[in-house]
């Protein structure tokens, strides 16, 4: 598998787009109520993607620079946003933004944070933020529970054992061992066949399309559909995690 992670999405980008869960609404709610969000604010989303995140701040009325590396990833996300007229898709990365200094009001990413090299990406977040501005970091985990969730997680464990976890000290050097708050939401996805092999297969540690480990996961996504399905649909169960603040001193 490529270990470069601006390459990893690139044959997944279309998938990622129909199949990745959203965010729900109380992360931006949030975001107005502790970090000043407000309609015509500037947000500077790192990693932005197909524009899952992003899309929340755009629907409030924010001017929103996707910064994002892989072309095929940043593409889609213009598709999915074209209505908005804010959204603007930027060639870059993380630790590189080439936004001007003190150009944005807040600072957001999602699942892709877990890639950004953290103390470069830290100081490149305080350089662009104005002054009193926020980072807010928000992933989508898995919620445990019996029945389809635990088999779902045995699955993916056997056939995608390099699954990315939020880690505590990534975060914390994110937000330059600053304080940071925290806050959780309940978020799910309803799935028929073709949406559970969809998210399955948007995963990057998953094997990609094309090849015998991802047909013979495909099988087994199949089994898994057939012994939980309820009138054709599964339920997956997530927990959306937000790390929020300001952002610390320049490491």
């Amino acid at each position: 598998m490529d270990q470069d992670p601006t390459r990893r999405f690139s044959v997944r980008a279309e998938i990622y787009a129909r199949y990745r869960p959203s965010y729900p609404p109380q992360v931006a709610e949030l975001a107005e109520r502790e970090c000043g969000l407000r309609p015509g604010r500037l947000v500077a989303d790192i990693g932005c993607g197909t524009g899952l995140l992003a899309r929340l701040f755009l629907e409030r009325g924010c001017v929103v620079y996707g910064i994002e590396p892989n072309r095929e990833m940043r593409d889609a996300g213009r598709q999915a946003l074209a209505e908005f007229a804010g959204f603007h898709a930027v060639e870059a990365r993380a630790e590189a933004t080439t936004l001007a200094a003190a150009a944005v009001d807040l600072v957001t990413a999602g699942q892709a944070a877990h890639w950004f090299d953290a103390e470069p990406a830290h100081r490149e977040f305080s350089r662009i933020v104005k002054p009193g501005g926020c980072l807010l970091l928000v992933w989508n985990e898995r919620e445990p529970a019996e029945g389809f969730m635990r088999d779902y997680e045995a699955l993916i464990a056997r056939h995608a054992p390099e699954q990315s976890r939020v880690e505590p000290n990534r975060i914390s050097r994110l937000f330059g061992g600053k304080e940071y708050r925290t806050a959780r939401f309940e978020n799910h996805q309803t799935l028929d066949l073709e949406g559970l092999r969809g998210r399955v297969a948007s995963s990057s540690y998953t094997p990609p399309p094309g090849t015998g480990g991802h047909a013979l996961l495909m099988t087994k996504v199949d089994e898994l559909f057939a012994r939980h399905q309820h009138q054709n649909a599964v339920r997956l169960l997530y927990r959306t995690e937000v790390y929020y603040g300001p952002l610390g001193a320049v490491l």
